[in-house]
């Protein structure tokens, strides 16, 4: 979604620094912008077919812009992350050539990769083709006390005290909103959740956003922007850390003791580290409930990448969520890989974490966890939006949790993107989310 200053100097600065940390994030988001581009397209103008239809891919290299005489290109193509079907060296003596791509038998996409070589360096480009995708089915399953143990996990939980400590941050407030360090008690004892809280200024209720987090450690800064609309927006961490600190500290937590966190217990359902981090949203859903500013009904949240799948889950156990808007989920069908597919982010059981992490224990402790089976259960309307390239969040996963979605559903498809937004998605999910809550108030 997308600080009371002492002078406007302090002001400028403080919006100068925050204006270019948001752009620093915008444009690590983007893919990089190259001399040459590799560009693959399907020959169907909405990416999509029907099974058993054949596909072809347009394969064009530009320089400058435009084609590039005698390309050298090898392509290769296979269903999403599965081993190529096919692969082939070509030149292309107008800079462009359309290749036949095969074809699926059954719902899901299939990929073509292709390389050129100028002046001795590398350029990719990808597009992926969807087979019926509204037609995918989950390979994962309910396991028969699911929602049993996410209801005693609630109920635990909500004997432990809130606890809650907010810290004003001046340098961040603004004239109409107040930025706040928030530290509260998470699901178990002895254990925190930490985020950035914004409030507008100005007496009166107000509806509020959780802004829930992609993988990785990082400090957070606030939706002030979505303050300054009239919104209370809580933007929290799940690792137990404050937020505030410099960003060497998360780099050296990401290399050091939070390496891989989403494999740490996942051998036992009761010990896998997204148990916390789960109970730890409703937990932050508790404090807005708690600050006298909110409305006390108008709830939504938002995320993408873990953050998406983070959305679907808090929507699902805390039915004082109205509205939900999730960009590209992770944690989506994750034993996709287990029947010669692609599965969801963290690839738990793909080739190279096979043998490791395909055991019964820890199949099964997926299954509690996967984003699937908490999109079974949603009731409110939902909006999200994710691309047919992403490669960290395959789109076969993402379909197989959209697809069995009863709720109020709308899907924007910003077909080229990967693991990335366009401004308009960020920008349509907003209105979406912003009149949904000004409309129910």
């Amino acid at each position: 979604m997308k600080h009371f200053i002492p002078c406007r100097s302090a002001l400028v600065k403080c919006l100068s620094v925050t204006y270019f940390l948001l752009l620093a994030l915008t444009l690590a988001a983007q893919p990089k912008k190259e001399i040459v581009k590799v560009i693959v397209a399907p020959d169907h103008i909405n990416w999509e077919y029907k099974t058993g239809e054949p596909v072809k891919f347009t394969i064009t290299v530009l320089q400058y812009d435009n084609p590039l005489p005698n390309a050298k290109i090898k392509y290769e193509i296979m269903p999403e992350k599965m081993t190529p079907t096919k692969k082939e060296t070509l030149s292309l003596p107008d800079g462009r050539k359309v290749v036949e791509g095969g074809t699926l038998n059954k719902p899901g996409f299939l990929r073509c990769i292709a390389t050129a070589m100028v002046d001795g360096k590398e350029y990719v480009g990808l597009a992926t083709a969807g087979i019926e995708p509204l037609k995918i089915d989950p390979t994962t399953n309910v396991p028969a006390d699911f929602q049993a143990f996410w209801d005693k996990a609630k109920a635990e939980a909500a004997k432990i005290p809130l606890d809650a400590r907010m810290t004003l941050l001046p340098e961040r407030c603004t004239e109409t909103v107040n930025v706040y360090h928030v530290n509260l008690q998470n699901s178990t004892e002895n254990t925190r959740l930490y985020g950035i809280l914004c409030v507008p200024k100005k007496e009166g209720k107000y509806p509020a956003i959780l802004k829930v987090p992609g993988a990785g450690a990082r400090p957070y800064y606030g939706d002030v922007e979505g303050a300054e609309k009239g919104f209370i927006t809580f933007e929290i961490g799940i690792h137990g850390v404050p937020v505030t600190m410099d960003v060497s500290v998360y780099n050296n937590l990401m290399a050091g003791a939070l390496r891989g966190y989403w494999t740490n217990g996942l051998d036992d359902k009761d010990k896998y580290y997204y148990k916390r981090v789960y109970l730890g949203c409703v937990r932050a859903n508790d404090f807005i409930f708690s600050l006298p500013q909110f409305d006390g009904q108008n709830l939504g949240v938002t995320g993408g990448s873990q953050g998406g799948a983070l959305s679907i889950i808090t929507a699902a156990l805390d039915n004082r969520v109205k509205f939900l808007a999730a960009f590209y989920p992770a944690l989506s069908d994750l034993t996709g890989y287990l029947h010669d597919r692609a599965g969801g982010w963290p690839h738990l059981f793909n080739k190279d974490n096979y043998a490791f992490n395909a055991k019964k224990d820890k199949i099964e402790t997926s299954k509690y966890y996967d984003v699937v089976n908490f999109a079974r259960l949603l009731k409110i309307p939902g909006y999200y939006s994710w691309g047919f390239n992403d490669e960290t969040c395959p789109p076969t996963s993402m379909y197989a949790a959209y697809n069995v979605i009863k709720a109020p559903k709308e899907l924007f498809l910003a077909l080229d993107t990967g693991h990335w937004t366009y401004p308009e998605q960020g920008q349509k999910a907003n209105s979406w989310l912003y009149s949904k809550l000004q409309k129910s108030k």
